[in-house]
């Protein structure tokens, strides 16, 4: 899971930094996992645009992943390690015993012809999917659950983690990705290792046609437009623009936008560092 600097034999390579995608598996996806997808350009039904910067981008198909990782005491073999356009992160192929076949999140490790286990008394190995309260202390973890059943939630871009840090009765306190430590009941799932494909942050797209390729338009800056468009347009020449906000006029540095009275706030144990 490297990265390569492409040689500058044109303008959009002189930049371009990509994955060498050595350890991906030479096959063709699953096709009883794959289905098609839509895309909305950012429109509504009614054919408004309600997200800006959205339109274009390639041809995808949906890979189905198991989040949930329900298939407790039958043993799957790790089958391919695959490119998945819709995340960041590697996918892998999983046969089980009994013949069903699915995708999960590929850890950082994670090799062709392993063994991945899930449920209960399962041994913390990369791959393995056990409950939090089995989860040995200072464990690194992946795919997490934030309520029973629920399927993984935290943790699921290429390179992210978190750590398990505490016990306290029937909950277990996690270290996320943000650096938060929060509280999250003993009775659900998570996933050993590091997500797959960590040398994605240091890739570079070198021109502005790969983000197109991404379904990503042109983004415009706020400072630029006129004060009928936006709380910092306006001004004489290159003006600054004021305080930094958003288009509905929210700050946008240093203001706190979670509701204080919320029900989960109690399970934050520490918030995240700025």
């Amino acid at each position: 899971m490297a990265v390569k600097k492409l040689k500058p034999t044109t303008p959009g390579q002189r930049h371009k930094i990509a994955s060498t995608f050595e350890e991906l598996s030479d096959k063709a996806p699953q096709k009883s996992l794959l289905k098609g997808t839509s895309k909305s350009g950012g429109r509504n039904n009614s054919g408004k645009m309600t997200m800006r910067y959205i339109g274009g981008g390639h041809k995808k198909r949906y890979r189905s992943i198991d989040f949930n990782r329900d298939k407790f005491g039958v043993p799957g073999i790790v089958a391919t390690v695959e490119y998945d356009p819709n995340r960041s992160a590697r996918i892998s192929l999983i046969k089980y015993a009994d013949g069903e076949k699915r995708y999960i999140i590929a850890p950082k490790g994670i090799e062709v012809g392993q063994t991945v286990k899930s449920g209960k008394g399962v041994e913390p190995e990369v791959g393995n999917t056990l409950y939090l309260s089995e989860v040995p202390m200072g464990s690194v973890i992946h795919n997490i659950e934030l309520r029973p059943k629920q399927g993984g939630k935290l943790a699921r871009s290429a390179g992210s983690y978190a750590q398990v840090v505490s016990r306290e009765g029937k909950y277990v306190g996690i270290k996320m990705p943000s650096s938060e430590v929060r509280l999250i009941l003993g009775t659900c799932l998570a996933t050993i290792g590091m997500v797959s494909n960590s040398d994605h942050m240091l890739e570079r797209a070198g021109k502005a046609g790969k983000s197109r390729w991404l379904g990503r338009r042109p983004r415009v800056r706020g400072v630029v437009m006129n004060p009928v468009d936006h709380p910092m347009g306006g001004g004489e020449g290159r003006a600054s623009g004021g305080h930094p906000r958003s288009r509905n006029g929210v700050p946008a540095k240093g203001y706190k936008t979670r509701a204080p009275k919320k029900l989960s706030s109690k399970y934050i144990i520490e918030r995240r560092k700025k």
